[in-house]
């Protein structure tokens, strides 16, 4: 049975699906033909080629990486899908799919399925029911729509505790396309311990954290190298989280002589002296601390832990080691006023931080599965439109109780002048 597993970033170059290839290689392991088309900024795209790639696949199921910047896309190529072969069934996964309302099934005619759990299980027990012909019972880690029209949720399956039983999206296979990418992202570890309100990580992976061992993750860089790659992304949300294991892989590039640029987000309570010295060796030349603000009264509502004295001198640290720094943050915060989001900018330039790449703010993104999204109210979050369809979250849609629609519409000008690269943000 052929799958086919798509990602699109309309606005940016084609990056490295790394999600969607963990879920190709794991079904290829279970006995199923999985393509990825990686539809990026100036990838070639029409109804034409989509009609063409499907006559010549055949997939019997098309899985979409579903974030709130692209589910409109998203939905169109779902429902283009729909007209060209009815029997083919559509499932939206990734962060914005996981808490989206069970109801959204009653408007998305074109979807048959929405995964609620770690993607490689869930995809793969639909794979089992559809290569069965048992296409409308409801499948565990799913939202379903079954033959009599309603939606149904499955039970909540277990991902896997040992990440190393997933085959690598890289390894022994040729899911990625490299032909156009200039960097490789990869994981070491799935989850996050810390429970910030804005983010959905904490509740995705309950607080629990689960890792890679130093063998594969060193395998794969390997693997990656021969390709002739030299830029790494690891995107782990707290990358040094186990201060001890990065110290060692950072080890083991160096013995292995390994002349690589890395990038990596972490927190600013995760790094000390010796080990920013060990990562600028091993070619770290660029860090990520998640600031979100520079006001105390502000950080105390995000339930995330750090104070600013931290973060002070994670910078001066990172920055004496000759590492960049990109500090995260964001505007439009609980109980966040005009002059907090304005202390925020200061603090990137008294501590000598570039407002480029990931540096430039952005307005706070109220996402399916965050607490601030379940309680909007209690964080004085006011929704601009009250009877949006339920497969799109607040987003940016909203007001606060200290911050009008023009407020939020002047801080975004304001970083926006002071933005060195036209406020082009990377990690959104």
């Amino acid at each position: 049975m052929n799958i086919l597993l798509v990602e699109i970033n309309p606005f940016i170059p084609p990056a490295t699906p790394i999600s969607i290839a963990y879920i190709g290689a794991f079904l290829r392991s279970h006995g199923f033909d999985v393509n990825i088309w990686n539809i990026g900024e100036n990838t070639p795209f029409s109804l034409q080629v989509l009609h063409s790639y499907i006559r010549d696949f055949k997939p019997r199921l098309i899985g979409f990486s579903t974030y709130q910047r692209n589910i409109l896309f998203v939905l169109g190529i779902a429902n283009c899908i729909k007209s060209i072969d009815p029997e083919i069934k559509v499932v939206l996964g990734g962060p914005q799919a996981t808490f989206m309302p069970s109801a959204s099934l009653e408007q998305l005619t074109c979807i048959d399925f929405i995964c609620r759990d770690e993607g490689e299980i869930a995809l793969l027990n639909i794979a089992k029911a559809l290569r069965n012909r048992m296409d409308n019972i409801i499948v565990p880690g799913n939202s379903c729509r079954c033959q009599d029209g309603l939606f149904y949720d499955g039970t909540l399956v277990g991902p896997y505790k040992d990440l190393d039983e997933y085959p690598s999206p890289y390894l022994h296979n040729d899911l990625i396309d490299f032909s156009d990418l200039e960097e490789a992202i990869l994981f070491t570890s799935r989850g996050c311990p810390y429970g910030c309100v804005f983010c959905y990580t904490p509740n995705a992976f309950k607080r629990k954290v689960r890792f890679h061992s130093i063998d594969r993750v060193m395998e794969e860089i390997e693997w990656i190298y021969q390709k002739g790659i030299r830029k790494l992304w690891f995107a782990d949300p707290s990358f040094s989280i186990n201060m001890e294991r990065v110290d060692r892989l950072m080890g083991e590039i160096l013995r292995k002589d390994l002349k690589i640029k890395i990038w990596l987000e972490t927190r600013a309570d995760l790094i000390s002296e010796d080990l920013l010295k060990k990562m600028k060796a091993a070619g770290v030349y660029l860090i990520a601390y998640g600031l979100e603000s520079a006001s105390e009264s502000v950080l105390e509502n995000l339930d995330k832990k750090i104070s600013l004295d931290d973060m002070r001198k994670a910078v001066d640290l990172t920055q004496k080691q000759g590492i960049d720094v990109e500090l995260f943050t964001q505007y439009g915060l609980p109980n966040e006023s005009f002059t907090d989001a304005m202390k925020t900018l200061q603090f990137l330039k008294d501590n000598h931080v570039k407002i480029r790449g990931n540096s430039n703010s952005q307005q706070m993104q109220v996402y399916f599965g965050t607490e601030i999204c379940n309680s909007h109210e209690k964080f004085g979050i006011r929704p601009l439109e009250k009877d949006g369809p339920p497969y799109i979250s607040i987003g940016k849609q909203y007001e606060t109780e200290h911050l009008s629609h023009d407020d939020l519409k002047k801080i975004s000008a304001i970083w926006e002048k002071e933005s060195l690269d036209g406020a082009k943000r990377k990690v959104s």
